[in-house]
């Protein structure tokens, strides 16, 4: 789950660039909120098994904050996302204005290589390159 400050401008950022879909929306109201399950198009009409991102927004009560940065932000979590060709990849969000907080590169020798961004709201996401 990540907490979202503008539910529109996260759910088009997740649509635009990662292709999940909305896969279901629960509306609570006291206090108001809402819950976003995104997920990969071909889950839409089933039992929901694969991976989904929970979008939370409750606009009295959440404004997201900045995060520190790549290296703090794995200690305390993160979301992980496996793209093919994450170089390319990480040049069209950089070319959109998509935070890039680390280019793509391996940890340890031999090791997968990995970049990270922000989305709209802060949060680090880690890209992973996609085995092959």
């Amino acid at each position: 789950m990540l907490p979202v400050g503008d539910l529109a401008r996260s759910l088009a950022f997740y649509r635009e660039y990662f292709s999940l879909v909305e896969l279901r929306r629960i509306e609570l109201t006291t206090p108001a909120r809402t819950l976003v399950f995104l997920g990969l198009e071909n889950d839409l009409g089933g039992d929901g098994g694969s991976m989904q991102l929970e979008l939370w927004y409750e606009p009295a009560r959440h404004r997201p904050q900045p995060t520190e940065g790549p290296m703090e932000s794995m200690l305390r979590g993160h979301v992980g996302i496996a793209v093919s060709g994450i170089d390319a990849f990480v040049d069209r969000l950089a070319a959109a204005g998509v935070a890039v907080l680390q280019r793509p590169a391996a940890l340890r020798p031999g090791g997968r290589r990995l970049a990270m961004i922000a989305d709209p709201d802060g949060h680090e996401i880690e890209l992973l390159e996609a085995l092959r």
